[in-house]
């Protein structure tokens, strides 16, 4: 059997490619996120909310069973959020935190217990896929929470994977941005005060202009790199590249 460990699995990106990877009866999914909205025989829900520090370290041993019979174990942590879109200075502190704790802190924790697992396990492939963005590469006003938790996120996959293979365990990692796809965080960028986010209309403009990508679409992307990994010639990499 083939394993998927998904957060952010109840909606968006993350519902998309867990539904699409249960098309295969040799797929299971463990779906990681505050709700469940997928019933299917090989999915299972671990309820988490990532806003709650307290209750992630209280649970995240349950996400990582043994999994004897696994050929692929494959973490994807797709779970993000931008945050209150607003400048540095007019905004409130708690939206660092938050934003930092979905975005990085969580993804780190999610990394390092899947390593303590699985990551010597011989028998079958290893793999990570973070689900980043182009904004971890370049500054947009009102967005800073963001930009600088997916750049984190861009250099713990880094990371991780020169250590990986230091110690030649064989994992993959990949920190992946997906592109502009058709999501609630679409919808909140939309509704931002152009005084916070000076590039507003241009989004509205791509989703009237139909130039987002739809969670569907998007996630065929995503399942290409976890079936043919060396499309991607760095850890950070894009779906434009494949």
């Amino acid at each position: 059997m083939n394993y998927y460990i998904i957060t952010g699995a109840s909606r968006g990106l993350g519902k998309a490619i867990a539904e699409a990877l249960l098309k295969d009866s040799q797929n299971k999914v463990i779906g990681v996120s505050r709700n469940c909205s997928i019933i299917n025989k090989n999915y299972r829900h671990q309820p988490l909310d990532f806003s709650d520090m307290a209750g992630v370290e209280h649970n995240l041993h349950k996400v990582f069973e043994p999994l004897p019979d696994a050929q692929k174990i494959v973490l994807v942590n797709n779970a993000g959020v931008v945050g209150e879109i607003g400048y540095v200075g007019q905004s409130q502190n708690e939206h660092f935190e938050f934003v930092f704790d979905v975005n990085v802190v969580v993804p780190a924790m999610l990394m390092n217990m899947y390593l303590q697992s699985y990551q010597h396990r011989q028998d079958c492939e290893k793999m990570i896929v973070n689900i980043s963005s182009g904004a971890g590469q370049r500054p947009i006003d009102g967005w800073a929470a963001y930009c600088a938790s997916k750049a984190a996120l861009d250099m713990l996959s880094q990371t991780t994977q020169a250590e990986q293979d230091l110690m030649q365990t064989g994992v993959k990692v990949f920190s992946l941005s997906p592109g502009v796809i058709d999501t609630d965080m679409q919808e909140q960028i939309r509704s931002a005060d152009e005084k916070q986010f000076s590039n507003v209309q241009n989004f509205k403009d791509m989703h009237q202009n139909n130039g987002l990508a739809s969670p569907e679409e998007a996630a065929k992307k995503v399942i290409q790199l976890m079936k043919q990994p060396d499309l991607a010639k760095e850890v950070v990499c894009s779906v434009r590249d494949f």
